[in-house]
């Protein structure tokens, strides 16, 4: 009985480890706080003028919170109703305009958006349930994310999804900070609104492609909270 009560103990723990860190950051996050906890114990231990030991313990302790903050991953509410367009990303809204998409929906559309900065949860979130109809990777440059050519010039990965009377065409698009873009989508998967899908690492944007006739529910520099904010609602319509 107390060998079971232990196990179970340890179990909810390091499924707590899992729910409070993403899966797409453990490598980089358990490397920051294996450096961290190994800057600390050397400082304490052979750091003899106290002002540097605790300078240096104080820039490991910053440095393993902002690793933790950075990768942190916060269930959401994922709200209910008919074609909706969830955020992707949390972070801010730095764009909104008409445009000519020509790669998915091949199609006038409204861009929507996202710069996320190092503070926000980097955790990206299907926008709206279907089928994934197209992926591509983008090799390309690492502009600061909240310029409009990093839209065009930066790394990046397209994601097209069908969601059966409508279609939403994303991207997940590199910062100057980041260097790494996690995505798991694969043409084919059944997707599901607010679903987790990758994540990109230190600072980004995420451009959101929606039919031109969308009744668009977001604003110039409003804050977004990705699974939750709603971006856009599609009428009904027949896809091409």
């Amino acid at each position: 009985m107390r060998l079971s009560l232990k196990v179970s103990r340890i179990s909810s723990a390091n499924y707590g480890v899992r729910r409070l860190i993403t899966k797409y950051g453990y490598d980089v996050f358990f490397t920051i706080a294996v450096m961290c906890l190994a800057v600390i114990a050397g400082s304490y231990f052979f750091i003899e003028q106290p002002f540097l030991r605790h300078l240096i313990i104080a820039v490991a302790l910053v440095l393993f919170l902002f690793a933790l903050n950075f990768f942190r991953d916060p269930d959401r509410k994922i709200p209910k109703g008919n074609n909706l367009v969830l955020s992707p990303a949390d972070g801010t809204i730095v764009a909104i305009k008409n445009v000519l998409e020509s790669d998915f929906l091949k199609s006038d559309a409204v861009q929507i958006s996202i710069f996320m900065s190092p503070i926000n949860v980097h955790v990206n979130r299907i926008p709206v349930g279907g089928t994934v109809a197209y992926f591509r990777y983008v090799q390309g440059k690492y502009f600061a994310a909240f310029e409009e050519k990093a839209s065009l010039d930066n790394e990046q990965t397209h994601i097209g999804i069908d969601a059966g009377t409508f279609k939403v065409f994303f991207k997940q698009i590199a910062g100057f900070l980041a260097r790494r873009i996690v995505c798991t989508a694969k043409v084919g998967d059944p997707v599901t609104a607010g679903a987790r899908f990758g994540m990109i690492k230190f600072g980004s944007r995420v451009d959101v492609f929606v039919p031109k006739n969308s009744d668009i529910k977001v604003a110039m520099n409003e804050q977004t909270i990705a699974g939750e904010t709603v971006l856009a609602v599609v009428p009904e319509q027949k896809v091409a």
